[in-house]
């Protein structure tokens, strides 16, 4: 096969790709309906989404009761399957439908703001409620950049890619040339996207208090910050179940324009449990954020031991 891509992944591959564009003109009641019936299934069939969302809600909602837990699980894995079923409406849908589908716009003076004061704005995206929808809001109201990791299937790359920049976002790759980009478009008073959620290489992050456990963070934000003294938000697409989206931008906690690292990834953190808030079901709890341990950065001999997953 071309570029030595096997034949399965190929045809993986546009199965997937055919069912985004099937499903990419269907009405977001429909998806939603259709989420709320496999969500269910997928925590029934695999083992893997529903063991790590029980793992991560037992860690973040110790207070919490087990029934409490397992109806936060299966509302979580209907979101998340959600979310997949519409890629195909945010990367391949009618532009215009896709603006009507985002209904309510909070915080915006907040990216307005810097950018009339002559700051880049750095917003932070969790896996939250859709993120490819705030993606496409983002890139057609701002200059807009964002670090971008291809894909495991290859024959998607073109796909995700095209979907993603079609509003005039511009991807940049997840490494040192991709952050001098970032650097540029700050200090062109631009805006930039960071996944703060996503547990970083070794070297390239430090242990931060996430829901109270430490959680290996990255450490792009300051180095981000100290050189561009850009303003930092938090920005997610709401899910309203059925009927659209609801785009929140919220300052972030101040401790991420500190120069230490600790404090600034211990700011990154909260600024997420403070999106989380607005509605934990919408977090893709089935990320497995807290896999590496301080035991294992400190080469504790029996550090398996202390591994959630």
């Amino acid at each position: 096969m071309a570029g030595g891509e096997s034949r399965s992944n190929v045809i993986q591959a546009r199965v997937i790709a055919t069912l985004w564009r099937s499903l990419a003109g269907r009405r977001l009641a429909t998806l939603w309906r259709l989420a709320r019936l496999v969500g269910p299934l997928v925590e029934r069939l695999s083992r893997r989404e529903r063991l790590v969302t029980r793992t991560n809600l037992a860690e973040v909602y110790p207070s919490r009761s087990s029934a409490e837990r397992g109806r936060l699980s299966r509302q979580s894995l209907a979101h998340s399957t959600a979310t997949m079923l519409e890629l195909g409406f945010a990367w391949m849908g009618d532009p215009e439908r896709v603006e009507a589908a985002i209904l309510e716009v909070h915080g915006r003076e907040l990216l307005d703001g810097a950018r009339a004061e002559g700051r880049g704005v750095i917003v932070l995206a969790p896996h939250f409620g859709n993120w490819e929808v705030l993606n496409f809001w983002l890139s057609g109201h701002f200059p807009f950049t964002a670090m971008y990791e291809p894909p495991k299937l290859a024959p998607l790359d073109s796909i995700i890619r095209q979907g993603r920049e079609r509003r005039g976002a511009r991807l940049v790759p997840t490494n040192p040339r991709g952050v001098a980009a970032l650097l540029k478009a700050l200090k062109r008073s631009e805006a930039v996207g960071i996944l703060p959620d996503q547990e970083p290489d070794w070297g390239s992050g430090v242990f931060a208090p996430f829901f109270d456990r430490p959680a290996y963070t990255a450490t792009l934000l300051p180095k981000l910050v100290a050189r561009t003294e850009a303003r930092v938000v938090t920005g997610v697409a709401l899910r309203l179940p059925g009927r659209g989206f609801a785009l929140h931008f919220l300052a972030a906690d101040a401790r991420v324009y500190a120069p230490d690292e600790v404090t600034s990834a211990t700011g990154v953190n909260a600024s997420v449990e403070a999106a989380i808030a607005l509605d934990p079901a919408q977090y893709q709890w089935e990320y497995k954020r807290f896999r590496k341990t301080l035991q294992e950065a400190e080469a504790h001999p029996d550090y398996r031991r202390f591994r959630l997953y």
